[in-house]
């Protein structure tokens, strides 16, 4: 039994990326201990203010969480063909105090989204170079870009659009498989 985090690059309550992510825990958490990692109370990283002596409260608990976590998903939407502010701050976040990063070798994939025909592809690609430089292990197949999302969800936010269920459960199939 694993314990994945999975983290949401949207802030938005009703966000497409949480709706997916409620999937997957709901999936996943059938053999393994998954929760959502919040990033929304995340002060922007700041150097000044993350000593030993004075490490933010949001900080410490953030990073706590990343560390006590086995594996990570990171279900993102892309904004301005990247990454998501609040998301790269996150890794920003867990990835400090130089040296001392919370993600080392901790095994990761990434699902992006968008309502336009690209799926998300340049965030992804923008997320696998952070992921890379933060030594975490990525999977590399099956790449999950989700186009089109606002036509994947029913009224209540739960997933209809068969194809994207079979996407999807492929991809956790190859996810546990990668993180075994």
């Amino acid at each position: 039994m694993k314990k994945i985090g999975l983290i949401v690059g949207s802030l938005r309550k009703e966000s497409y990326s949480l709706m997916i992510a409620k999937y997957l825990l709901k999936e996943l958490d059938k053999n393994n201990e998954v929760s959502i990692i919040e990033i929304k109370d995340l002060p922007l990283y700041n150097e000044d203010i993350d000593t030993k002596e004075n490490e933010p409260k949001a900080y410490k608990d953030f990073r706590n969480k990343v560390k006590n976590s086995d594996a990570f998903i990171i279900i993102s939407p892309e904004y301005n063909r990247g990454i998501p502010g609040a998301l790269k701050n996150a890794l920003d976040v867990g990835s400090r105090p130089y040296g001392e990063s919370a993600f080392n070798n901790k095994k990761c994939a990434i699902i992006t989204q968008s309502p336009g025909l690209i799926g998300g592809f340049a965030a992804a690609s923008q997320l696998r170079q952070v992921l890379a430089i933060l030594n975490m292990p990525t999977l590399l197949l099956p790449e999950v870009y989700l186009s089109n999302i606002y036509l994947v969800f029913d009224k209540e936010g739960k997933i209809s659009d068969l194809k994207v269920k079979k996407i999807l459960n492929d991809f956790m199939s190859a996810y546990i498989n990668f993180i075994k």
